[in-house]
């Protein structure tokens, strides 16, 4: 039986299990994700995200689904995007519903767009997310995707401390695509609710409420100094009752985030009241 599940939370944790640190093996994150999406709480979860080098192995993985049953979101860099296409589509039980395109080092912003029309020439409905650099391409790749049908993909943490944009800089972001219309997802770094300190590396880690915040504010007009103070914000009382309030339209913008445990955010949702109890109880059933 599922549980409900607030509009603004509907598929916001896309399943990045084998990614570190949590670094499932793909062997038991397979089954983990199909558990998940049999669940009360699978209004929570979004696609199963695997390295491009890795598909093969879903093969057998998921030879006992049902066709098209196993939805896919493919992290690949730009070179390597009609090879990964083609490996999915070889696997009965997937549905490719997205690809995440890391842009490498020295590609040129005005280059992305038109690499991607070449290697996805086929009419279909993927959502395409591209990897944004935190260097001086930004500005111009934002732009570059402005009026297309490819998202942007904003990295927020990693396993080194310098991996993770300031607040500053993640206010800048999100106001930079937001303004050029471009809506985005989220990888790395958001393991909790609201703006942490972690406290086994010291990590000064952002929270994934508080982005969906930030968003709706930069929809609203704000400034980046009101995004900065909502990304700072750890008040939980404070930051549920905003988000109690947001409308789902702010998910048109803020389409997802990765994240290596879905058990973590949606435990944390639950704490703050913005899902039942019962979603924590299935969880545990889920992960016996």
């Amino acid at each position: 039986m599922t549980v409900p599940i607030p509009p603004v939370l509907i598929g916001l944790f896309d399943d990045a299990a084998v990614f570190p640190p949590g670094s499932l093996p793909l062997e038991d994150a397979v089954p983990a994700h199909v558990a998940h999406r049999g669940g009360a709480h699978a209004g929570l979860v979004g696609a199963f995200v695997l390295a491009a080098k890795d598909i093969d192995r879903l093969a057998e993985l998921t030879a006992d689904l049902p066709e098209g049953s196993f939805d896919l979101s493919v992290t690949v860099a730009l070179p390597g995007v009609s090879d990964a296409l083609a490996a999915a589509r070889r696997i009965p039980a997937v549905r490719l519903v997205g690809l995440e395109v890391a842009v490498p080092d020295g590609v040129a912003a005005d280059s992305v767009v038109p690499a991607l029309v070449e290697a996805i020439n086929d009419g279909s409905d993927l959502t395409v997310y591209v990897e944004v650099p935190r260097d001086d391409r930004r500005e111009a790749l934002l732009a570059a995707l402005a009026g297309t049908p490819y998202l942007a993909k904003f990295r927020t943490g990693g396993v080194r401390a310098e991996l993770y944009p300031d607040e500053r800089e993640l206010a800048a972001a999100v106001l930079a695509a937001t303004r050029a219309g471009v809506a985005f997802k989220a990888t790395a770094g958001l393991h909790h609710a609201l703006r942490t300190t972690d406290p086994e590396t010291g990590f000064e880690q952002h929270g994934f409420l508080n982005l969906l915040l930030a968003t709706d504010a930069a929809l609203k007009g704000a400034g980046e100094a009101e995004l900065v103070a909502l990304l700072a914000d750890r008040g939980g009382g404070r930051v549920a009752e905003r988000v109690r309030a947001l409308s789902p339209e702010v998910r048109d913008v803020f389409r997802s985030f990765g994240t290596c445990s879905v058990a973590e955010p949606t435990t944390e949702s639950a704490g703050l009241g913005l899902l039942p109890a019962t979603v924590v109880a299935d969880l545990t059933e889920v992960s016996a």
